[in-house]
């Protein structure tokens, strides 16, 4: 096995998982999740940084009832109980300005 530098400077990966009506919630179905992820992803490329940040999307985290679930690399931060209003928060978190 052979390691290397990430490719990007930072990572945003935003649960996007679905589940079928009446299993557990999900956060690309029950929450945000995937409008957040594609917000996301274009306010990156607006600002010019779809090179250095990589906006992708999540399997399951296993935190559903905590939705949407946004994690921050390498910020090691876990953003729960995320909405849209909360878009241009993490844009900062990210060093975009809103």
């Amino acid at each position: 096995m052979e390691s290397s530098k990430p490719v990007f400077e930072k990572y945003v990966f935003v649960c996007t998982n679905e589940r079928e009506d009446g299993d557990r919630v999900s956060c690309g179905k029950s929450f945000c999740g995937k409008e957040l992820h594609a917000k996301l992803k274009e306010a990156v490329k607006q600002a010019g940084l779809a090179n250095k940040i990589r906006v992708s999307k999540s399997g399951c985290l296993d935190v559903c009832e905590e939705g949407a679930n946004v994690l921050l690399y390498p910020e090691n931060l876990w953003l729960k109980h995320v909405e849209i209003d909360d878009l241009s928060a993490i844009l900062e978190k990210l060093g975009i300005k809103a």
